[in-house]
């Protein structure tokens, strides 16, 4: 048994190998095709040009993962169907459950090669390749920072408004802090500008003017200098421009637990990202258990019909998951099953099938 499994192993990696390998050449070739204009007005090198699509693999890894895991596990259980190999395993009273052992193990391997893929290495070279985008394919250029006014909602009933900000002095300019009572203003304070102390993990406000209300009274206060402790930091206004596909796993759980805490809106689709970082390296050990019962028995057709039936199956995986996604990101469902309903559902599927399989 452990030759046959070492056998079957040794099938699906070289299968799953190859069908990555095209997976990606063929991902490059279309975005090449699509970008070449704009390469060539840029004047780049060969060198930038296949330096930016060597930080585009390991992010179209992740995406590809499930297709040529699928497309493998078919290949394979039916060339061992069609040679009529399986019917004589099978003969020898080797169950199915047997036979998706090597399948399942290379599942694995593929699931936690993604999951440090996704988790660390995904999110390092996404950021070379988006600043690589922004300085010469994107039409405008390199991305502004944005310099609006910028309202955060601080525990407390207090809004928080920022102009400008400095990342390099911790400085922010153009300060409004409003607190409520219920619906009422009970104070207000206004500065030209307010600097952070790493030291006590304060702001100091810079000229500050604050309005305080009692009814119909007001009473106006100017400082030189005020400090003032919020649970906005200078790391989380640093973040506000960068993408959650740019963020490793545990500066994506700080970064959302921070954004949470000071009150930030609109966190659906970096939620939802978060947890597909973890739910999408399954999908490509989950799907084996549609590809293996699906491919063991002889059908008509032959390899086209397989490939057919995997590209098939894989774009629908992709497509429910983006749908999915996207009732995730408008906070129609919970982000977390977002994440993990297409997974949850194509497992049920697989179980389906694994269980109606001869044995």
């Amino acid at each position: 048994m452990k030759i046959l499994n070492r056998y079957i192993f040794k099938q699906f990696s070289k299968a799953f190998l190859f069908t990555s390998i095209a997976f990606i050449f063929l991902f490059i070739l279309i975005s090449t095709v699509e970008k070449l204009d704009k390469f060539m007005d840029k004047n780049l090198s060969y060198l930038e040009i296949a330096r930016y699509y060597a930080l585009s693999i390991p992010s179209t890894l992740l995406i590809t993962s499930p297709i040529s895991a699928l497309l493998a596990s078919i290949l394979v259980a039916g060339k061992l169907s069609v040679s009529s190999e399986l019917p004589a395993i099978r003969s020898a009273g080797v169950s199915m459950r047997q036979l998706l052992t090597p399948f399942l193990t290379g599942g694995v391997l593929i699931c936690g090669i993604n999951l440090v893929n996704a988790c660390w290495v995904a999110p390092a070279a996404y950021t070379g390749m988006n600043a690589f985008e922004q300085h010469y394919v994107d039409d405008n250029g390199a991305l502004p920072q944005k310099r609006g006014t910028l309202h955060i909602l601080e525990p407390g009933n207090r809004i928080v408004s920022l102009g400008t900000y400095d990342a390099d002095r911790l400085n922010v300019s153009g300060v409004s802090i409003e607190d409520f009572s219920g619906s009422h203003l009970t104070m207000r304070t206004d500065a030209e500008s307010m600097r952070y102390d790493p030291k006590t993990g304060e702001w100091i406000m810079q000229n500050a003017s604050t309005r305080i209300f009692n009814g119909n009274n007001e009473a106006l206060n100017i400082d030189a200098l005020k400090p003032i402790k919020l649970a906005l930091t200078p790391r989380s206004l640093e973040e506000l421009n960068l993408q959650p596909d740019e963020m490793n796993f545990p500066r994506h759980y700080h970064y959302l637990v921070e954004k949470e805490k000071a009150g930030f809106a609109g966190l659906g689709r970096s939620m939802v990202k978060f947890h597909t970082k973890i739910s999408l390296p399954f999908a490509s050990l989950i799907i084996i258990l549609i590809g293996v019962p699906m491919s063991a028995k002889k059908k008509r057709g032959g390899l086209a019909s397989e490939i057919s039936v995997t590209l098939f199956t894989g774009f629908l995986f992709l497509g429910l998951q983006k749908t999915i996604a996207i009732a995730g990101y408008q906070g129609i469902i919970n982000p977390m099953l977002a994440a993990w309903l297409p997974n949850i559902l194509f497992l049920t599927v697989g179980y389906v099938i694994y269980k109606t399989a001869i044995d």
